[in-house]
C-alpha cells in the first residue's frame, strides 16, 4: 500500500499517519519529493485490509501497488517524475545529456574533457574519483583528490557534477562534494550502500547491473526511496551477453518498458555499453529515438593516454556528431534539449 499526502500536509500529519501505520502492524517508509510525501506501507494482507488511513489529516489518497517495488513504482504516480540536479531537470519533457572524463586523472584532463562537454551541450559533468576496476592493477582513481578537482572544475564550468561512491565508508564525504551520487553496476545490489547514499537527500543516479532483471533493478532503487529519497534516476548501460565484439548488449527495450513500469528517469549510458567510439554515437540515437530522459558519455582530450577506458571516450568528429545528435532528435519527440535550459 501506499499512502500519498496533500501538499499541504503537516510535519505533524506525517508523523500522525505513520503512527496509526505502527498501532496496526504495519510498517512505514517516508519518501519526501518536491511536489509530495509519500509513504509506503508493508503488511500482511490481514494488516493492510484492516488499515483505514483514507479519512486521518493530510492524506490525499491510498492506493494498494501490485508490484513488489512501493514506492518507485508508476502504479503510484500519475505522471512520470522530474529530478533536478543542481536545477538541471531530468525526466520526461526534457533530454539531458551528462558527459565527462571516466575517471579523474589530473586537473587539467579535467577541466579540458568538462569544457568539451560542455560545448558538445551537456549540462551535467560526469567524472569517476574512486573507479572499482576488473583488475586490482587498473586506475584505481584519485579518491579524495579526484573530488577536489571536480569540485575545483565545476567551479570553472558552471556544471553540476555526478560521481560514484563505490563503500559506505566513503558516502559523507563525496556528498559534501558531488550534486548527484552515482551507484556504479558492480554495486547494484549493494543494500548497505543503497541505504546510506538514499539517506543523504542528494540525487541518485542506479546504474543496471551487469545481469539484473528489471525487477531487480527497481527493487534496488526501492531500497534507496526507503530512506525518504525519490530523486532517483535509472542508468541502462547494457548487460552481459555471449557476443564478444563488444563490451556490453544494450538494452534499448528497456527504456519504454522500464519508464511503463516505474515513474522515475531513465538516461542510457551507450560509452560502457559499446566499449569502443564507433559505436557510442548510434547507441546514442538509438535511446534518444526509444525515448530515454537523457544519455551520459565519456569524452577525454586525449584517448590513447587515458588512465581508464580511452578506447570509448568521445573526442573531435564523433564528440561533434553527438551534440547535433542531442540538438535535433528531441526535438523530434518533443522534447526540449537540456542544453537550452542551461544557465
Amino acid at each position: 500500500m501506499v499512502i500519498v499526502m496533500a501538499p499541504s500536509a503537516t510535519d505533524a500529519d506525517v508523523t500522525g499517519v505513520v503512527a496509526h501505520i505502527e498501532a496496526h502492524g504495519g510498517q512505514a517508509f517516508v519518501s519526501r519529493g518536491v511536489m509530495r510525501t509519500i509513504i509506503g506501507v508493508v503488511g500482511t494482507e490481514d494488516v493492510l485490509e484492516t488499515m483505514d488511513a483514507a479519512g486521518l489529516p493530510g492524506v490525499s489518497e491510498t492506493m494498494r501497488i501490485t508490484a513488489p517495488y512501493k514506492l518507485v513504482s508508476a502504479q503510484n504516480h500519475a505522471k512520470r517524475t522530474t529530478v533536478r540536479v543542481g536545477g538541471v531537470p531530468i525526466g520526461p519533457d526534457t533530454f539531458t545529456l551528462i558527459a565527462g572524463p571516466c575517471a579523474v586523472e589530473t586537473a587539467e584532463q579535467t577541466l579540458a574533457a568538462a569544457q568539451m562537454a560542455k560545448r558538445a551541450g551537456a549540462t551535467l559533468l560526469r567524472g569517476g574519483a574512486f573507479k572499482p576496476r576488473t583488475s586490482p592493477y587498473a586506475f584505481q582513481g584519485l579518491g579524495k583528490v579526484g573530488l577536489r578537482i571536480l569540485a575545483e572544475v565545476r567551479d570553472e564550468v558552471q556544471l553540476p557534477i555526478v560521481t560514484e561512491v563505490t563503500e559506505v565508508a566513503d558516502v559523507d564525504i563525496v556528498a559534501q562534494y558531488a550534486d548527484m551520487l552515482q551507484i556504479g553496476t558492480r554495486n547494484m545490489q549493494n543494500f548497505g550502500l543503497l541505504q546510506a547514499v538514499g539517506a543523504t537527500g542528494k540525487p541518485v543516479m542506479l546504474k543496471r547491473g551487469l545481469t539484473a532483471t528489471y525487477e531487480e533493478w527497481l527493487m534496488a532503487a526501492e531500497y534507496i526511496a526507503q530512506r525518504g529519497n525519490l530523486d532517483i534516476v535509472l542508468c541502462e548501460r547494457g548487460v552481459r551477453s555471449f557476443e564478444p565484439a563488444i563490451r556490453n548488449m544494450l538494452d534499448v527495450s528497456a527504456v519504454p518498458l522500464v519508464q511503463h513500469l516505474s515513474h522515475l528517469p531513465l538516461i542510457v549510458d551507450p560509452s560502457h555499453a559499446a566499449g569502443r567510439r564507433d559505436l557510442v554515437v548510434p547507441l546514442a540515437r538509438a535511446a534518444m529515438a526509444a525515448g530515454a530522459d537523457g544519455v551520459m558519455v565519456d569524452v577525454h582530450p586525449n584517448p590513447e593516454t587515458a588512465l581508464c577506458d580511452g578506447a570509448q571516450a568521445l573526442v573531435g568528429e564523433s564528440l561533434d556528431e553527438l551534440a547535433e545528435a542531442v540538438t535535433t532528435i528531441p526535438t523530434l519527440l518533443k522534447r526540449t534539449s537540456a542544453t537550452h535550459l542551461a544557465g
